[in-house]
């Protein structure tokens, strides 16, 4: 098995819908653009992420919505050098088709109230659905390192929810753990590194927004 080094997370540059988001009421949400200093933030993020992979070789995936599509393109890696899939897994956490903007921010309140991980937009999914797709694609994951020439780095090109919850995953936390964390900024990364005691860790936390509750923890 070739365990690859390094799994590195990235979410999106900034889009139409992270400055605003009654956008989400005429433009699918798989549409949105990135604005332009999503532009920059994503390529700023693959200034490191070149350094960082060097002249290793990368298997990358990333969520088939437009926003995902061109951050990975202002990124610039090397196409000899990087394996590229769609992965729709890796996809946004649904919220129906098209949205009022009122039900929007009425649906957020609820459930910032409610929970993420267990609050099911009225016509799309839950923070649990997203879990247990995100785990579908970790099995696949896992099983693509049973080639002897795999990649030593994987790159996700994906979003915040998707990316906490594919730590929780990976990393067996609870569900009050990932209720206590918050999504990284646009165009941020997180890493699992692959360590000498043949584990991985996280290369550094998720900001907490709050204690997670002790009597919820395992």
């Amino acid at each position: 098995m070739a365990r690859p080094r390094r799994i590195v997370l990235l979410r999106h540059g900034e889009s139409e819908g992270n400055v605003d988001d009654s956008v989400y009421s005429r433009v699918p949400d798989h549409a949105l653009r990135l604005t332009d200093e999503g532009w920059r933030q994503a390529a700023q993020a693959g200034d490191g992420l070149r350094a960082l992979f060097g002249d290793e070789r990368v298997s990358a995936y990333v969520s088939p919505y437009r926003r995902t599509h061109e951050t990975f393109r202002a990124l610039r890696l090397d196409p000899a050098r990087a394996r590229v899939r769609e992965e729709p897994r890796l996809r946004e956490q649904d919220w129906g088709n098209w949205q009022d903007w009122a039900d929007v921010r009425a649906q957020k309140a609820a459930r910032d109230a409610y929970g993420h991980f267990f609050y099911r937009f009225s016509q799309g999914e839950s923070g649990a659905d997203v879990y247990d797709r995100v785990g579908a694609f970790l099995e696949s994951l896992w099983r693509s390192f049973q080639a002897a020439d795999h990649p030593p780095n994987v790159l996700l090109v994906t979003h915040g929810l998707t990316m906490r919850l594919f730590c929780m995953r990976w990393m067996h936390w609870s569900v009050a753990e990932f209720e206590s964390l918050s999504n990284p900024a646009n165009g941020e990364t997180r890493a699992l590194l692959l360590g000498r005691d043949d584990r991985y860790h996280l290369d550094r936390p998720f900001e907490r927004w709050c204690v997670p509750d002790s009597s919820e923890l395992l």
